[in-house]
Protein backbone atom coordinates (compact mmCIF):
# COMPACT_ATOMS: atom_id res chain seq x y z
CA UNK A 1 0.00 0.00 0.00
CA UNK A 2 1.33 3.49 -0.91
CA UNK A 3 1.20 5.47 2.33
CA UNK A 4 2.14 8.70 0.55
CA UNK A 5 -0.91 8.53 -1.72
CA UNK A 6 -2.65 11.93 -1.34
CA UNK A 7 -6.14 10.43 -1.33
CA UNK A 8 -8.07 11.27 1.88
CA UNK A 9 -7.70 8.68 4.60
CA UNK A 10 -11.19 9.29 5.86
CA UNK A 11 -11.75 7.78 9.30
CA UNK A 12 -10.02 4.44 8.83
CA UNK A 13 -6.67 4.52 10.66
CA UNK A 14 -6.00 0.96 9.50
CA UNK A 15 -5.03 2.38 6.13
CA UNK A 16 -1.79 3.34 7.85
CA UNK A 17 -0.73 -0.31 7.83
CA UNK A 18 0.17 -2.92 5.22
CA UNK A 19 -2.66 -5.26 4.20
CA UNK A 20 -0.66 -8.51 4.35
CA UNK A 21 0.19 -8.67 8.06
CA UNK A 22 0.14 -12.27 9.32
CA UNK A 23 -2.30 -13.62 11.86
CA UNK A 24 0.75 -14.66 13.88
CA UNK A 25 4.45 -14.00 13.50
CA UNK A 26 5.33 -17.09 15.56
CA UNK A 27 8.04 -19.47 14.36
CA UNK A 28 6.55 -22.87 13.51
CA UNK A 29 8.10 -26.17 12.39
CA UNK A 30 8.75 -25.96 8.68
CA UNK A 31 9.98 -22.36 8.90
CA UNK A 32 13.72 -21.77 8.44
CA UNK A 33 15.49 -22.84 11.62
CA UNK A 34 18.24 -20.24 11.43
CA UNK A 35 20.68 -20.64 14.30
CA UNK A 36 18.16 -22.18 16.69
CA UNK A 37 18.69 -25.50 18.40
CA UNK A 38 15.94 -27.39 20.16
CA UNK A 39 15.91 -29.42 23.35
CA UNK A 40 12.97 -31.21 24.96
CA UNK A 41 13.38 -30.54 28.67
CA UNK A 42 10.56 -32.72 29.95
CA UNK A 43 11.22 -36.38 30.59
CA UNK A 44 7.79 -37.87 30.02
CA UNK A 45 6.25 -36.21 33.05
CA UNK A 46 4.25 -32.95 32.84
CA UNK A 47 5.97 -29.68 33.64
CA UNK A 48 4.12 -28.35 36.69
CA UNK A 49 3.51 -24.61 36.83
CA UNK A 50 3.61 -22.29 39.81
CA UNK A 51 -0.02 -21.32 39.33
CA UNK A 52 -1.23 -24.91 39.32
CA UNK A 53 -1.41 -25.70 35.63
CA UNK A 54 0.85 -28.04 33.69
CA UNK A 55 2.37 -28.51 30.24
CA UNK A 56 2.83 -32.08 29.07
CA UNK A 57 5.88 -31.40 26.89
CA UNK A 58 8.26 -28.44 26.93
CA UNK A 59 10.68 -27.75 24.09
CA UNK A 60 13.25 -24.99 24.49
CA UNK A 61 14.75 -23.18 21.50
CA UNK A 62 18.15 -21.68 22.17
CA UNK A 63 21.20 -20.24 20.45
CA UNK A 64 24.79 -20.24 21.61
CA UNK A 65 28.05 -18.53 20.78
CA UNK A 66 31.58 -19.63 21.65
CA UNK A 67 32.65 -23.05 22.88
CA UNK A 68 31.83 -24.79 26.15
CA UNK A 69 35.09 -25.84 27.76
CA UNK A 70 35.84 -29.36 28.97
CA UNK A 71 34.78 -28.57 32.55
CA UNK A 72 31.65 -26.70 31.42
CA UNK A 73 32.85 -23.85 33.60
CA UNK A 74 32.75 -20.92 31.16
CA UNK A 75 29.01 -20.60 30.46
CA UNK A 76 27.00 -17.38 30.64
CA UNK A 77 23.21 -17.23 30.32
CA UNK A 78 21.59 -14.21 28.66
CA UNK A 79 17.87 -13.68 29.34
CA UNK A 80 15.68 -11.77 26.89
CA UNK A 81 12.95 -9.17 27.42
CA UNK A 82 9.24 -9.35 26.59
CA UNK A 83 9.40 -9.38 22.79
CA UNK A 84 12.95 -10.67 22.49
CA UNK A 85 13.97 -14.20 21.60
CA UNK A 86 17.01 -16.47 21.45
CA UNK A 87 18.61 -14.42 18.64
CA UNK A 88 20.64 -12.20 20.96
CA UNK A 89 23.53 -12.00 18.50
CA UNK A 90 23.79 -12.45 14.75
CA UNK A 91 22.36 -10.93 11.61
CA UNK A 92 19.06 -10.95 9.79
CA UNK A 93 18.70 -14.06 7.68
CA UNK A 94 16.55 -17.13 7.10
CA UNK A 95 14.72 -17.83 10.36
CA UNK A 96 15.63 -14.46 11.90
CA UNK A 97 13.67 -11.35 10.96
CA UNK A 98 15.88 -8.99 12.97
CA UNK A 99 19.50 -8.57 13.93
CA UNK A 100 20.58 -9.88 17.32
CA UNK A 101 19.15 -7.64 20.00
CA UNK A 102 22.47 -7.49 21.92
CA UNK A 103 24.82 -7.62 18.95
CA UNK A 104 27.07 -4.96 20.42
CA UNK A 105 27.69 -6.98 23.59
CA UNK A 106 28.02 -10.59 22.39
CA UNK A 107 30.84 -11.76 20.15
CA UNK A 108 34.62 -12.11 19.85
CA UNK A 109 36.37 -9.39 21.85
CA UNK A 110 33.08 -7.88 23.03
CA UNK A 111 31.80 -7.58 26.60
CA UNK A 112 30.52 -11.16 26.50
CA UNK A 113 33.62 -12.38 24.73
CA UNK A 114 32.80 -15.55 22.83
CA UNK A 115 36.51 -16.30 22.45
CA UNK A 116 36.49 -16.78 26.20
CA UNK A 117 32.96 -17.65 27.26
CA UNK A 118 30.15 -19.89 26.06
CA UNK A 119 27.09 -17.65 25.81
CA UNK A 120 23.56 -19.08 25.70
CA UNK A 121 20.22 -17.40 25.12
CA UNK A 122 16.94 -19.35 25.12
CA UNK A 123 13.52 -18.30 23.95
CA UNK A 124 11.39 -18.25 27.09
CA UNK A 125 8.66 -20.73 27.95
CA UNK A 126 5.47 -19.15 26.63
CA UNK A 127 7.35 -17.39 23.85
CA UNK A 128 6.78 -17.76 20.13
CA UNK A 129 10.16 -18.24 18.51
CA UNK A 130 10.69 -21.96 18.93
CA UNK A 131 10.08 -22.65 22.62
CA UNK A 132 6.77 -24.13 23.74
CA UNK A 133 4.10 -21.44 23.82
CA UNK A 134 0.56 -20.64 22.70
CA UNK A 135 1.41 -21.03 19.00
CA UNK A 136 2.85 -24.54 19.56
CA UNK A 137 0.98 -27.69 18.57
CA UNK A 138 -0.54 -29.59 21.47
CA UNK A 139 1.27 -32.96 21.55
CA UNK A 140 -0.78 -35.75 20.01
CA UNK A 141 -3.10 -33.35 18.18
CA UNK A 142 -3.10 -31.11 15.13
CA UNK A 143 -4.25 -27.99 16.99
CA UNK A 144 -2.38 -25.16 18.63
CA UNK A 145 -2.65 -24.30 22.29
CA UNK A 146 -3.91 -20.81 21.52
CA UNK A 147 -5.92 -19.40 24.45
CA UNK A 148 -5.75 -22.73 26.31
CA UNK A 149 -2.03 -22.29 26.98
CA UNK A 150 -1.68 -21.97 30.76
CA UNK A 151 -0.40 -18.84 32.43
CA UNK A 152 3.29 -19.10 33.24
CA UNK A 153 5.34 -17.02 35.68
CA UNK A 154 8.90 -15.80 35.67
CA UNK A 155 9.73 -18.65 38.07
CA UNK A 156 8.32 -21.18 35.59
CA UNK A 157 10.46 -19.62 32.85
CA UNK A 158 13.57 -19.93 35.02
CA UNK A 159 12.83 -23.55 35.95
CA UNK A 160 12.60 -24.37 32.25
CA UNK A 161 15.96 -22.64 31.71
CA UNK A 162 17.44 -24.66 34.56
CA UNK A 163 16.33 -27.85 32.82
CA UNK A 164 17.94 -26.60 29.62
CA UNK A 165 21.19 -26.06 31.54
CA UNK A 166 20.95 -29.65 32.78
CA UNK A 167 20.56 -30.93 29.21
CA UNK A 168 23.56 -28.85 28.10
CA UNK A 169 25.68 -30.24 30.93
CA UNK A 170 26.06 -26.86 32.64
CA UNK A 171 25.96 -27.22 36.43
CA UNK A 172 26.74 -23.59 37.16
CA UNK A 173 26.63 -20.37 35.15
CA UNK A 174 29.47 -17.90 35.53
CA UNK A 175 26.78 -15.23 35.30
CA UNK A 176 23.15 -14.77 34.36
CA UNK A 177 22.47 -11.41 32.74
CA UNK A 178 19.45 -9.62 31.28
CA UNK A 179 17.40 -6.45 31.21
CA UNK A 180 13.72 -5.66 31.74
CA UNK A 181 11.83 -9.00 31.78
CA UNK A 182 15.25 -10.59 31.35
CA UNK A 183 16.30 -8.92 34.59
CA UNK A 184 13.32 -10.46 36.36
CA UNK A 185 14.58 -13.88 35.28
CA UNK A 186 18.06 -13.01 36.50
CA UNK A 187 16.77 -12.15 39.97
CA UNK A 188 14.80 -15.39 40.16
CA UNK A 189 17.93 -17.36 39.21
CA UNK A 190 19.66 -15.79 42.21
CA UNK A 191 16.74 -16.52 44.53
CA UNK A 192 15.82 -20.01 43.28
CA UNK A 193 19.15 -21.53 42.28
CA UNK A 194 22.00 -19.74 44.08
CA UNK A 195 24.07 -22.92 43.81
CA UNK A 196 23.81 -22.72 40.00
CA UNK A 197 25.17 -19.17 39.48
CA UNK A 198 28.38 -17.29 40.37
CA UNK A 199 27.03 -13.79 39.70
CA UNK A 200 23.79 -12.16 38.56
CA UNK A 201 23.39 -9.01 36.47
CA UNK A 202 19.80 -7.65 36.49
CA UNK A 203 19.59 -4.42 34.45
CA UNK A 204 16.75 -1.88 34.19
CA UNK A 205 14.38 -4.17 36.04
CA UNK A 206 12.54 -4.47 39.34
CA UNK A 207 12.13 -6.74 42.32
CA UNK A 208 8.33 -6.60 41.93
CA UNK A 209 6.14 -5.09 39.22
CA UNK A 210 4.78 -1.69 40.25
CA UNK A 211 1.16 -0.55 39.88
CA UNK A 212 2.18 1.74 37.02
CA UNK A 213 3.93 -1.07 35.15
CA UNK A 214 0.89 -3.27 35.64
CA UNK A 215 -1.32 -0.45 34.35
CA UNK A 216 0.64 -0.10 31.12
CA UNK A 217 0.61 -3.87 30.61
CA UNK A 218 -3.12 -4.17 31.27
CA UNK A 219 -3.96 -1.55 28.64
CA UNK A 220 -1.69 -3.25 26.11
CA UNK A 221 -3.42 -6.58 26.69
CA UNK A 222 -6.84 -4.95 26.34
CA UNK A 223 -5.75 -3.53 22.99
CA UNK A 224 -5.22 -7.10 21.78
CA UNK A 225 -8.37 -8.73 23.11
CA UNK A 226 -10.55 -5.85 21.90
CA UNK A 227 -9.41 -6.41 18.33
CA UNK A 228 -12.46 -8.05 16.67
CA UNK A 229 -10.08 -10.38 14.83
CA UNK A 230 -8.64 -11.75 18.05
CA UNK A 231 -11.43 -14.35 17.86
CA UNK A 232 -11.03 -15.40 21.46
CA UNK A 233 -7.42 -16.33 20.77
CA UNK A 234 -8.23 -18.86 18.02
CA UNK A 235 -6.96 -16.85 15.06
CA UNK A 236 -4.14 -19.03 13.68
CA UNK A 237 -5.99 -20.11 10.56
CA UNK A 238 -6.90 -16.56 9.58
CA UNK A 239 -5.46 -15.36 6.26
CA UNK A 240 -3.04 -12.40 6.10
CA UNK A 241 -4.71 -9.19 7.16
CA UNK A 242 -7.50 -10.99 9.03
CA UNK A 243 -5.77 -11.81 12.33
CA UNK A 244 -5.48 -9.62 15.44
CA UNK A 245 -2.62 -7.60 13.96
CA UNK A 246 -4.23 -4.26 14.78
CA UNK A 247 -4.49 -5.07 18.47
CA UNK A 248 -0.96 -6.42 18.67
CA UNK A 249 0.42 -3.44 16.75
CA UNK A 250 -1.40 -1.05 19.08
CA UNK A 251 -0.07 -2.88 22.12
CA UNK A 252 3.43 -2.48 20.74
CA UNK A 253 2.90 1.20 20.00
CA UNK A 254 1.77 1.82 23.58
CA UNK A 255 4.79 0.00 24.95
CA UNK A 256 7.13 1.78 22.53
CA UNK A 257 6.07 5.12 24.03
CA UNK A 258 7.06 3.88 27.49
CA UNK A 259 10.43 2.64 26.19
CA UNK A 260 11.57 6.03 24.91
CA UNK A 261 11.62 9.61 26.20
CA UNK A 262 10.40 13.11 25.41
CA UNK A 263 13.98 14.15 24.68
CA UNK A 264 14.43 11.42 22.07
CA UNK A 265 11.06 12.11 20.42
CA UNK A 266 11.71 15.86 20.35
CA UNK A 267 15.15 15.42 18.81
CA UNK A 268 14.19 12.77 16.24
CA UNK A 269 10.75 13.92 15.17
CA UNK A 270 9.74 17.28 16.55
CA UNK A 271 6.38 18.24 15.08
CA UNK A 272 7.30 17.18 11.55
CA UNK A 273 4.54 15.72 9.39
CA UNK A 274 4.97 12.42 7.60
CA UNK A 275 3.21 13.84 4.54
CA UNK A 276 2.54 17.59 4.47
CA UNK A 277 -0.24 17.06 1.90
CA UNK A 278 -2.28 15.44 4.67
CA UNK A 279 -1.49 17.89 7.43
CA UNK A 280 -5.13 18.82 8.05
CA UNK A 281 -6.69 15.41 7.44
CA UNK A 282 -8.15 13.47 10.36
CA UNK A 283 -5.65 10.64 9.98
CA UNK A 284 -2.73 12.57 8.55
CA UNK A 285 0.34 11.49 10.52
CA UNK A 286 3.15 13.22 12.28
CA UNK A 287 6.56 11.59 11.90
CA UNK A 288 6.37 10.23 15.44
CA UNK A 289 3.14 8.42 14.50
CA UNK A 290 4.82 6.89 11.47
CA UNK A 291 7.63 5.71 13.76
CA UNK A 292 5.16 4.03 16.10
CA UNK A 293 3.29 2.41 13.21
CA UNK A 294 6.58 1.05 11.88
CA UNK A 295 7.36 -0.62 15.20
CA UNK A 296 3.82 -1.97 15.48
CA UNK A 297 3.97 -3.64 12.06
CA UNK A 298 7.49 -4.88 12.66
CA UNK A 299 6.43 -6.72 15.82
CA UNK A 300 3.36 -8.26 14.16
CA UNK A 301 5.62 -9.97 11.62
CA UNK A 302 7.72 -11.70 14.29
CA UNK A 303 5.51 -12.15 17.35
CA UNK A 304 2.29 -13.76 18.48
CA UNK A 305 -0.64 -12.04 20.19
CA UNK A 306 -1.30 -14.91 22.63
CA UNK A 307 2.36 -14.98 23.63
CA UNK A 308 2.23 -11.25 24.27
CA UNK A 309 -0.73 -11.79 26.61
CA UNK A 310 0.96 -14.64 28.51
CA UNK A 311 4.37 -12.98 28.91
CA UNK A 312 2.97 -9.56 29.71
CA UNK A 313 0.94 -11.10 32.54
CA UNK A 314 4.00 -13.03 33.72
CA UNK A 315 5.75 -9.69 34.12
CA UNK A 316 2.85 -8.31 36.15
CA UNK A 317 3.00 -11.39 38.39
CA UNK A 318 6.71 -10.87 39.00
CA UNK A 319 7.37 -10.40 42.71
CA UNK A 320 10.60 -11.80 44.06
CA UNK A 321 9.10 -11.61 47.55
CA UNK A 322 6.06 -13.80 46.83
CA UNK A 323 6.07 -16.68 49.30
CA UNK A 324 9.46 -15.58 50.66
CA UNK A 325 8.44 -13.12 53.33
CA UNK A 326 8.43 -10.04 51.12
CA UNK A 327 10.84 -8.30 48.78
CA UNK A 328 13.43 -7.37 51.40
CA UNK A 329 13.59 -10.90 52.75
CA UNK A 330 13.93 -12.29 49.23
CA UNK A 331 16.70 -9.84 48.30
CA UNK A 332 18.46 -10.96 51.46
CA UNK A 333 18.60 -14.46 49.96
CA UNK A 334 20.78 -13.32 47.07
CA UNK A 335 24.03 -14.83 48.24
CA UNK A 336 26.02 -14.32 45.03
CA UNK A 337 27.52 -11.00 43.84
CA UNK A 338 25.02 -8.74 42.09
CA UNK A 339 25.57 -6.03 39.50
CA UNK A 340 22.56 -3.85 38.76
CA UNK A 341 22.32 -0.77 36.58
CA UNK A 342 19.78 1.97 35.88
CA UNK A 343 19.09 4.23 32.92
CA UNK A 344 18.57 7.79 34.19
CA UNK A 345 15.69 8.54 31.81
CA UNK A 346 13.86 5.22 32.20
CA UNK A 347 10.21 6.02 32.93
CA UNK A 348 9.06 2.39 32.77
CA UNK A 349 11.60 0.91 35.20
CA UNK A 350 12.79 4.02 37.04
CA UNK A 351 16.17 4.04 38.80
CA UNK A 352 14.60 3.83 42.25
CA UNK A 353 13.66 0.22 41.45
CA UNK A 354 17.25 -0.83 40.79
CA UNK A 355 18.39 1.22 43.80
CA UNK A 356 15.99 -0.84 45.90
CA UNK A 357 17.61 -4.03 44.65
CA UNK A 358 21.02 -2.66 45.63
CA UNK A 359 19.87 -1.43 49.03
CA UNK A 360 18.01 -4.63 49.84
CA UNK A 361 20.96 -6.85 49.00
CA UNK A 362 23.47 -4.75 50.92
CA UNK A 363 21.17 -4.33 53.95
CA UNK A 364 21.22 -8.10 54.34
CA UNK A 365 25.00 -8.25 54.11
CA UNK A 366 25.20 -9.22 50.45
CA UNK A 367 27.36 -7.76 47.71
CA UNK A 368 25.73 -5.51 45.12
CA UNK A 369 27.41 -3.08 42.76
CA UNK A 370 25.11 -0.36 41.45
CA UNK A 371 25.65 1.96 38.48
CA UNK A 372 23.50 4.68 36.94
CA UNK A 373 23.92 5.16 33.19
CA UNK A 374 23.29 8.77 32.17
CA UNK A 375 21.34 8.41 28.95
CA UNK A 376 18.38 10.05 27.19
CA UNK A 377 17.35 6.72 25.63
CA UNK A 378 14.81 5.71 28.28
CA UNK A 379 14.12 2.05 29.01
CA UNK A 380 15.62 1.06 25.66
CA UNK A 381 18.94 2.24 27.06
CA UNK A 382 19.60 -1.29 28.31
CA UNK A 383 19.69 -2.31 24.63
CA UNK A 384 21.41 0.79 23.26
CA UNK A 385 23.98 1.93 25.82
CA UNK A 386 26.41 -0.92 25.24
CA UNK A 387 29.46 1.35 25.50
CA UNK A 388 28.55 2.05 29.13
CA UNK A 389 27.10 -1.33 30.10
CA UNK A 390 29.65 -3.49 28.29
CA UNK A 391 32.66 -2.84 30.55
CA UNK A 392 30.54 -3.36 33.69
CA UNK A 393 29.21 -6.69 32.44
CA UNK A 394 32.62 -7.87 31.22
CA UNK A 395 34.29 -7.05 34.53
CA UNK A 396 31.59 -8.80 36.56
CA UNK A 397 31.82 -12.00 34.50
CA UNK A 398 35.63 -11.93 34.60
CA UNK A 399 35.58 -11.48 38.38
CA UNK A 400 33.20 -14.43 38.74
CA UNK A 401 35.57 -16.51 36.65
CA UNK A 402 38.58 -15.51 38.73
CA UNK A 403 36.74 -16.26 41.96
CA UNK A 404 36.07 -19.89 41.08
Amino acid sequence: MDHTDPRPLGFDPHQRFADDLPASGAWVPGDPVGHRRFVTVTDGRPFALEGGGRIDEVVMAYESWGELNARASNAVLVCHALTGDSHAAGSIGPGHLADGWWNDLIGPGKALDTNRWFVVCANVLGGCQGSTGPASIVPGTDRRYGPTFPQVTIRDIVRAQRRLADRLGIDRWLAVVGGSMGGMQVLEWGAMFPDRVDAIIPIATCAAASPQQISFSAVERLAIVNDPNWAGGDYYDAPPGKGPWAGLALAREISQITYRTTEVFDRRFGRDHHDTRREFEQWGRYEVESYLDHHGQKLVRRFDANSFLVLSKAMDLHDIGRGRGGVDAALGRLSVPVLTASITSDILYPPYQQARIHDGVEAAGGVCEYHVIDSPQGHDGFLLESASLGPLIARTVATAEESR
